[in-house]
């Protein structure tokens, strides 16, 4: 875990850097592709979120809500109803994710506690390379 100081123009610039953000993203995937069958499957994208975001572990939800929350995002990801998410399908929602979380923080710099391997450190870390 660190502190960085980001802005939605960090995020936003690294999504745009299609080299950078793909590269990103296939690594994610290939971490997240235990079976290396070259897709996801739900348990597979669940233990993802599970590490990468940290989704509601500390917000009192039942194992219930839980499980309905990740069904949910499972099914937003998996936009051709495959029952898997491919690594286009990956690639395409946390593209959108990330653009919807540089729209949400705006241009004001915020300082926020990060994973070090989450995608917004990623970003703050293209910025730092970039102005270096």
């Amino acid at each position: 875990m660190s502190v960085a100081i980001l802005n939605g123009v960090t995020v936003q610039a690294f999504v745009e850097d299609e080299e950078a953000f793909k590269k990103c993203i296939n690594e994610s995937f290939k971490d997240l592709d235990v079976n290396g069958d070259g897709v996801l499957s739900r348990s597979e994208l669940r233990k993802g979120f599970d590490s990468l975001l940290a989704v509601g572990n500390d917000a009192g939800n039942t194992k219930e809500e839980m499980s309905s929350l990740y069904d949910i995002v499972f099914e937003k990801f998996d936009s051709d109803k495959s029952g898997t998410v491919d690594l286009e399908e990956f690639r395409s929602e946390m593209k959108e994710i990330m653009l919807a979380v540089a729209r949400g923080i705006g241009n004001s710099p915020i300082q926020v506690a990060l994973g070090n391997d989450s995608f917004l450190m990623k970003a703050v870390q293209h910025e730092s390379s970039k102005t270096q």
